[in-house]
């Protein structure tokens, strides 16, 4: 097998003494506990690093778009190893066959449902959750499900609601949270009716661990690791270098809102204020926590309350650098699909929010 560990002393296939495989489970949880710090460390050294040693003012264009690159580079970067490593070490427990075999016969709105469920509760950027979204593909999971969860988790987080239950009320709030569910769900409804499963890029469902899958044995814990360790190489390596143009286009555009011009060109009175605050709020990568303070004071300044969400919405579901990733991953025909009809859908919630409320 191509992909299998090296031989050891102690064996690392079928017959792998139990002294090995107890140091490799405590390499893995040393591993584990050194991600999850790092994770959890990232903005807070980034921002040490800037504020407190450099004494320089974040605030500031400058300073602040080189702050966002490296800690948001760097974040997408973790997830991306620790993401794809962990549904790599879970391929090769659970066949693709299972997944499709469990999915099989059950409602599709229940399916959708329980995606868009998912991604609510996933506090990750449109960038971020690319590395789930890849993974869910690779595992068999239908594809109008991964969408679904690809729109909803960037829409929609605790945090994000919170937020927003405080600054606009929760009468908004709820109308958010439900239009943006329910966008992620009717959309994953009409990509199922759609024949896109070869609109994915070929690497990947043909990963190192559905080879492992081909051999016809029990794999054993080190073969697991190996092929999930080569298939975290493999995807990190096809798109790390669009992680960092991707948020480098981001932090180029970090911190900058046309404010005033859109108070002035998307005001209340301007029947075209929502297409172009969907338009503007595409290159503005933020996450929905970080946009609500900016959508509080475009409603101050007199913009209705469809055209705000509509602007929120764009800024977080939709983001050059989550365009540039996913170029890595969907072919033209349904990266274009995607965009396109996730911006209408914010669209269509945008007029409908200024008609009806």
């Amino acid at each position: 097998m191509a992909h299998r560990l090296q031989a050891h002393p102690a064996g690392t296939g079928r017959g792998a003494s139990p002294a090995w495989s107890g140091r490799l489970v405590a390499l893995l949880l040393a591993a584990a506990v050194a991600w999850a710090a790092l994770y959890a460390a990232n903005e807070r050294v980034w921002t040490w690093l800037f504020a407190d040693l450099l004494h320089l003012n974040l605030a500031e264009h400058g300073p602040g778009a080189a702050h966002f690159l490296l800690y948001d580079s760097a974040k997408v970067l973790l997830l991306l190893v620790g993401m794809i490593f962990v549904i790599g070490m879970l391929r090769t427990t659970i066949r693709p066959e299972s997944v499709r075999g469990y999915l099989h016969g059950k409602p599709l709105p229940l399916a959708l449902i329980l995606a868009a469920g998912f991604g609510a509760i996933t506090p990750f950027c449109s960038c971020s959750s690319i590395p789930l979204f890849i993974g869910f593909v690779a595992a068999g999971v239908p594809l109008s499900v991964t969408l679904t969860f690809l729109i909803a988790s960037p829409l929609v987080n605790e945090v994000a609601v919170i937020l927003l239950g405080q600054t606009f009320g929760w009468g908004v709030t709820t109308a958010y949270v439900v239009s943006g569910l329910s966008l992620a769900v009717v959309l994953g409804a009409l990509f199922s009716r759609l024949d896109l499963e070869d609109q994915v890029a070929d690497f990947v469902r043909d990963m190192p661990t559905a080879k492992l899958h081909a051999t016809g044995h029990r794999p054993t814990l080190a073969e697991r690791v190996t092929a999930a360790r080569e298939e975290t190489a493999q995807i990190v390596g096809r798109v790390w270098k669009w992680v960092l143009i991707g948020v480098g286009v981001g932090a180029l555009i970090h911190g900058w809102v046309p404010a005033e011009f859109l108070a002035a060109y998307a005001g209340a009175d301007n029947p075209l204020a929502v297409p172009i605050v969907t338009a503007l709020g595409v290159p503005l990568y933020a996450n929905a926590a970080g946009v609500v303070p900016i959508a509080a004071a475009l409603q101050a300044k007199g913009m209705a309350t469809g055209t705000v969400l509509s602007f929120m919405m764009a800024t977080v579901a939709l983001s050059l650098p989550e365009f540039m990733l996913l170029k890595q991953v969907l072919k033209p025909r349904l990266l274009a699909l995607y965009f396109g009809s996730v911006a209408l859908g914010i669209m269509a919630i945008g007029f409908a929010f200024n008609a009806f409320a």
